[in-house]
């Protein structure tokens, strides 16, 4: 199974990248966690060019419709999530393959509420399903912000597995039962 995972940051040392890279280290056995690296390459998202979009953003696509989930994490920027981030999830809105989408979404910083209700409104205004036993506020402030030192502190690295292995489940029921069964962890 493919998890895609987008990082709402553009920062070269970012927490919320950190942690989608220690995800990716820490995935259970069956399952590939991708960070997409080009999101801050998407063009503004503009509905005139919905019909013929760049091709930036057909590649966006079409990761996000081989994908068997989401994997988000984004910074908090005035309240909401980053604008790389809400760019990106613009150019989904019109894209069927988005919609029922399986998606988790990791909090780097329990502070960081605002945005995580942000991105959870935008996402269920979406229709993606966000799966909430994979969806974790992470203790992160006090530790090395960097991937490595998320995955040398073990209740980090639980907390990340534990995510992953729910997010793991929700992708195998889903195959089981099909898209249009109603899932056990809404």
């Amino acid at each position: 199974m493919r998890v895609l995972a987008l990082s709402g940051s553009r920062r070269a040392a970012s927490t919320n990248t950190a942690l989608l890279r220690a995800a990716a280290r820490l995935a259970p056995a069956g399952m590939q966690v991708v960070l997409y690296p080009d999101l801050g390459e998407l063009p503004l998202f503009n509905p005139d060019d919905e019909a013929a979009p760049a091709a930036t953003v057909l590649g966006f696509q079409d990761e996000v419709a081989h994908a068997d989930a989401l994997l988000i994490a984004s910074p908090e920027y005035a309240h909401g999530v980053s604008g790389t981030l809400k760019n990106a999830l613009d150019w989904l809105v019109g894209f069927e393959p988005f919609a029922g989408k399986l998606v988790a979404v990791l909090n780097a910083s329990a502070r960081a509420r605002h945005a995580d209700a942000a991105l959870r409104e935008t996402l269920g205004t979406m229709a993606a399903q966000i799966v909430e036993p994979a969806s974790v506020a992470l203790p992160i402030l006090g530790h090395e912000h960097d991937a490595a030192g998320m995955l040398a502190a073990p209740e980090l690295a639980d907390a990340i597995r534990g995510a992953l292995a729910a997010l793991q489940v929700a992708i195998r029921e889903r195959k089981a039962v099909g898209s249009d069964a109603s899932p056990w962890w809404a």
